[in-house]
């Protein structure tokens, strides 16, 4: 068969430019359009030019928007996020739109209103409808209603409940979303605006959605404006909120502890002990335990956050004590140290008229005082003049006397005692304790906007951190006699002690241990001689095989593995990870999903409603980023996201969690990952795409853990077999070849 060559004029099919956007356009009652866009175009020439093939006139009235759930519109700003294969809509310009939308809602018709108020609330998502209609003074228009407007259909409200609860339902949900875009100042709402809301919060408990929006109004009011918190704290009590935790719908279980949060956060230092008073009285911390912790469901990441941020206010009520020097000429200071040492020695007093008395007991406090481990003998009141942890150690301590005396007795005497010389001193090792625990669990530091690490085991006690204390200084006291540690050398025996005890603590706490007991329980089977074999079973995966034979073999596979771990990498990117929009303005679930395709040449992205249960399809991503476009990934500081001003900004934890994707001049993808391990997936596959390499401490780890495992398996053969470190002698050449036989 000839072959038959294309003649050098004849036209063949060349990929369009990169400016050239293939998409179809609808209009109601007509047939779809398909039309190349060009986006170098004004976007304006465009939308003429798609009014006359429909021989629709004043164009100026129209524009497009994407013809997806989000309806939302395309301007100078997002046209570049149109992509080949796009469906589009020819629709009423957003002013247009806008001014239409501002006059329906003020319908004499109650049919006409509600259809305009839920029109209004998912079109009020979208920034560029938010904007004309917040020039309309839409806003003052909603909270006219929210005052007084539903005032209006209060008669009506018993004959017509479902359509009244959908109306101020809608109402508040185009007044969130509106909000939501951080255009209009929250200070500028009345008392009468923020009265009403507080009092749907009474007033429409069984309506889930009203009183959702009411919630989240409410902790935005105050998350947002000084001013709007001293109003809100004086409409809203925590005996009104306490009752929606006792309910089973947990979204709102999730916006009313939101909303003690705010309060919580936002309080003046002085009001915060005062406010944690009222939510001791009013017992939230069991109710949260019970209806919430202990219900019969899943805890959501949302819940979970807020019961983390929860817990770190609670902890950071311990800051004022934890940075408070002790004053040495402070009697009622004093008073608690003189106390310690009457529990633990049961000294009667001494008279106060005998002159020769005086030095007498100078004497026996002085001994005494040594005997409970403290560096100043003579006056103990100067080992609290640290910070941290200053006071706080001396509450641990007195607690701990109080309320478990017969251990800290034991531990006193048992170790006031000894002459060996391993002693362990309860005051310094009190004091060491205190400030390790305080580091553990952070306090002091704002929560962080992504982390939901909350501990059950704090929600089972009023005075959990002095339980904390009181369980980990009976194991610090037991290690220090399994480490055959002394005191003769403090620091250095504290120091590899505390090592032992935080990591006991830490194994035990990452088992989520549900009561303080089970805690208890977790680090009794975590002993010195175990964590020794823990260190031993790890050592022996990270430095097993360290000859020089082994270390070539290493070499020589590791290309290898480094291969199946970018190859895991990558496998995950296609699967792909749902993202939290975070917003500083309120915190709502808002998510997107990112997932790269499965010939690793385009990155899908896109919003979405709600977090999904499983993978989302490529073809509901509306967006996508050709790999070859990358330019560069940058994390922490180095992201676009992380630069600008906002509370993001100083949060530690979202620095390390935070990666951008750098395209064109000043095209930028953001990301912020749900946790670490999140993080080093999405950083390591995205630079295994750039050919880069992978760097991140999940790589480390994983390599090592490969690599041990595959040594091992290759060397089964050898087991209990000495590999020498040097290859063994090449034998000396024999003295004559007889033993060959020449087999021809």
């Amino acid at each position: 068969c000839p072959v038959v060559l294309a003649p050098r004029n004849s036209s063949i099919a060349m990929p369009p430019p990169a400016d050239i956007v293939k998409v179809a356009i609808e209009w109601p009652g007509a047939f779809p359009k398909l039309m190349e866009i060009d986006q170098k175009k004004p976007l304006s020439s465009i939308i003429k030019e798609v009014c006359d093939g429909w021989s629709l006139a004043n164009h100026d009235q129209f524009a497009l928007q994407h013809a997806d759930s989000s309806n939302f519109y395309i301007t100078e700003k997002n046209r570049n996020e149109i992509k080949n294969g796009a469906i589009l809509r020819l629709t009423t310009s957003p002013a247009q739109n806008a001014q239409q939308l501002h006059e329906r809602i003020q319908s004499s018709s109650m049919d006409a209103k509600l259809e305009a108020l839920k029109d209004l609330a998912n079109y009020s998502r979208d920034v560029t409808f938010a904007q004309e209609f917040i020039n309309l003074d839409g806003i003052s228009l909603l909270t006219q209603m929210v005052e007084s407007g539903t005032e209006r259909y209060q008669k009506l409200q018993k004959i017509m409940k479902p359509c009244f609860g959908d109306m101020l339902s809608f109402t508040l949900t185009a007044f969130v979303e509106l909000m939501d875009h951080g255009i209009v100042s929250w200070d500028t709402f009345s008392v009468a605006f923020i009265k009403k809301i507080a009092s749907y919060v009474n007033k429409f408990a069984s309506d889930v959605s009203i009183l959702q929006r009411s919630l989240a109004i409410l902790e935005s009011m105050v998350l947002n404006s000084h001013d709007l918190y001293q109003k809100v704290a004086q409409e809203i009590t925590i005996g009104q909120l306490i009752p929606h935790l006792q309910g089973t719908d947990q979204e709102i279980q999730t916006y009313t502890i939101a909303v003690i949060n705010a309060l919580f956060l936002k309080a003046p230092d002085d009001k915060r002990q005062e406010m944690a008073n009222i939510l001791a009285q009013k017992q939230l911390r069991s109710i949260i335990l019970t209806h919430v912790i202990r219900a019969q469901r899943a805890i959501n990441n949302e819940m979970a956050h807020q019961l983390y941020v929860l817990q770190v206010l609670t902890f950071n009520l311990l800051e004022d004590r934890m940075m408070t020097k002790m004053d040495p000429q402070d009697q009622s200071q004093r008073d608690i140290i003189f106390e310690l040492r009457r529990i633990a020695f049961d000294a009667e007093s001494e008279p106060n008229n005998s002159s020769g008395s005086m030095e007498k007991r100078k004497s026996m406090y002085t001994r005494d005082y040594k005997k409970l481990g403290f560096i100043n003998h003579v006056n103990p009141a100067m080992d609290f003049t640290q910070t941290p942890p200053g006071m706080l150690a001396l509450d641990n301590m007195l607690y701990f006397a109080k309320h478990y005396q017969d251990a800290y007795i034991r531990i006193v005497l048992e170790n006031s005692s000894r002459e060996d010389k391993h002693e362990c001193p309860f005051g310094r090792s009190s004091i060491e304790l205190t400030k390790m625990l305080c580091e553990i669990l952070k306090v002091g530091e704002l929560p962080s906007e992504t982390c939901n690490d909350f501990h059950p085991m704090f929600f089972t006690h009023d005075r959990s951190f002095e339980e904390f204390f009181c369980i980990c200084i009976q194991l610090l006291n037991k290690t220090w006699k399994e480490m055959r540690a002394t005191s003769e050398d403090f620091n250095k025996a504290r120091k590899r002690v505390m090592q032992v005890v935080k990591e006991q603590i830490m194994r035990a706490l990452t088992t989520k241990p549900s009561s303080l007991d089970q805690f208890k329980s977790k680090l009794q089977n975590l002993s010195y001689t175990e964590i020794l074999k823990i260190r031993q079973s790890e050592r022996m995966n990270q430095e097993d095989f360290q000859s020089r034979p082994i270390l070539e073999l290493k070499e020589k596979i590791q290309p290898e593995i480094l291969e199946l771990i970018k190859q895991q990498r990558l496998n995950r990117l296609v699967e792909g990870t749902c993202f939290r929009k975070l917003n500083s303005r309120r915190r709502q679930d808002k998510f997107w999903y990112c997932r790269l395709s499965p010939n690793h040449k385009v990155l899908h992205y896109g919003d979405l409603e709600e977090s999904p249960q499983g993978e989302v399809p490529h073809d509901s991503l509306q967006d996508k980023l050709p790999v070859a476009d990358i330019k560069a990934v940058v994390t922490g500081k180095d992201c676009p996201h992380m630069k600008e001003k906002g509370a993001l900004k100083q949060n530690k934890e979202v620095l390390e969690l935070a990666f951008s994707i750098l395209y064109d001049s000043s095209g930028q993808l953001n990301f912020i990952a749900p946790d670490k391990h999140e993080y080093c997936v999405w950083t390591d596959g995205l630079n295994a795409l750039l050919g880069k390499d992978m760097l991140s401490d999940l790589t480390r780890n994983d390599l090592d853990t490969l690599l041990s495992m595959e040594i091992k398996l290759r060397l089964l053969d050898l087991e209990n077999i000495q590999i020498p470190d040097a290859p063994p002698p090449i034998p000396k050449e024999p003295s004559n070849y007889n033993f060959v036989y020449d087999c021809n």
